[in-house]
């Protein structure tokens, strides 16, 4: 027999041993889910796909559940009261942000890793009890920072019943109410932030029109005294420190 007609039949022999020998052993299992004969189990298949369908929420997990939220907002409504346009640029306030959430989220990632996966990878916890075992730090730092108002909103949206404590409150009124109390956090700070330099725009314009001086635009005038009162102040430093001194 020619060598051209062993290989794929030998081939064909390694593909056919391939479930004989995974029905001999322990189910196939992905992301703690094993993949039994009976069907009850999700397949392997379609595991992938729930883990891909979950990292393409991932972006907007973290765009809204995490610090990073307030951090964005606080920084474009920074960026729009100094005028300075496009500088910082989107990509590196949104790598500042990113780092800046890393920092406040890695005490409640890391209580979530050893609350939920190492007993899950040890076998002491199912999937499901393993979620909710992890869902718990996440829990408390959203009720930390969601306000109450906020939470009784959406608890009268989903007509749950009233929790108890804040270890009742499902995620899914959390994580909305996160959200909400965020949003409104970011303004105040950004309208807190506009205050300086919105008296810098208006003595500025104030003094042009004075002195007649209706062909130049007022904001080219009070851009550097604005940059220069930023830079003076160490800006940066205040803005940034306090953001995160406000997560802990």
């Amino acid at each position: 027999m020619s060598r051209g007609r062993t290989m794929p039949r030998g081939l064909l022999l390694v593909l056919g041993a391939i479930p004989a020998a995974a029905a001999g052993s322990e189910p196939l299992s992905l992301l703690g889910i094993a993949a039994g004969k009976n069907g009850a189990s999700l397949s392997v298949p379609m595991q992938i796909v729930i883990l891909l369908t979950l990292m393409t929420l991932l972006p907007a997990v973290v765009m809204s559940m995490t610090p990073f939220l307030r951090i964005t907002v606080v920084l474009h409504f920074l960026r729009q009261a100094l005028g300075t346009q496009s500088t910082p640029s989107n990509q590196v306030l949104l790598g500042l942000a990113l780092f800046l959430t890393i920092v406040i989220m890695q005490p409640v990632a890391a209580d979530m890793y050893h609350q939920g996966w190492e007993p899950l990878e040890s076998g002491q916890l199912t999937p499901q009890q393993a979620m909710d075992q992890a869902a718990k730090p996440l829990r408390n730092f959203l009720v930390r920072f969601a306000r109450e108002k906020d939470i009784r909103l959406f608890v009268e949206i989903a007509h749950s019943p009233a929790p108890h404590s804040p270890a009742d409150l499902e995620l899914k009124i959390l994580i909305p109410a996160y959200i909400l109390s965020e949003l409104k956090a970011g303004f105040q700070i950004g309208a807190v932030l506009f205050l300086p330099f919105l008296v810098i725009d208006l003595v500025v314009a104030s003094v042009t029109l004075s002195v007649g001086m209706v062909q130049l635009p007022p904001v080219m005038i009070s851009a550097p005294f604005k940059i220069m009162l930023f830079v003076l102040v160490d800006g940066w430093n205040l803005v940034i420190g306090s953001l995160l001194k406000s997560f802990y």
